[in-house]
């Protein structure tokens, strides 16, 4: 089913593939400031000749994942101060919540893999 319900964390996922979700991914700078919402327009400029990408910093992050997990989106890519240190995001993954640290020069590739890898 592409619709499930975690009544445990009151969290409501609509699994689409992510070949035919509304959007493939949205941007999430932690904080309004510190550089981040600049590095994330970046990021958007990276993955928008690719993939269907929106950018959210309205509410917490808790917040913007579970829309969009409501929404079908698969990827939640964050942004934070360690983003402008080392040049990484973090990826979490819609269906199983699991978050990996990517080098933002490889994020096309990334989501591109776990696109082709989705059972």
């Amino acid at each position: 089913d592409a619709y499930w319900e975690d009544g445990e964390n009151n969290r409501v996922v609509m699994k689409l593939h992510p070949r035919i979700a509304p959007v493939t991914a949205v941007i999430c700078p932690l904080v309004k400031k510190d550089g981040l919402p600049e590095l994330g327009r970046k990021v958007m400029d990276i993955l928008k000749p690719h993939f269907k990408v929106i950018y959210d910093q309205q509410g917490s992050i808790g917040k913007r994942y579970y829309r969009q997990d409501e929404a079908g989106t698969p990827f939640g890519i964050t942004l934070d101060h360690q983003s402008i240190e080392d040049n990484t995001i973090t990826v979490r993954h819609r269906d199983s919540q699991q978050q990996d640290r990517v080098e933002i020069d490889q994020l096309v590739t990334f989501i591109n893999n776990c696109i082709e890898d989705y059972i």
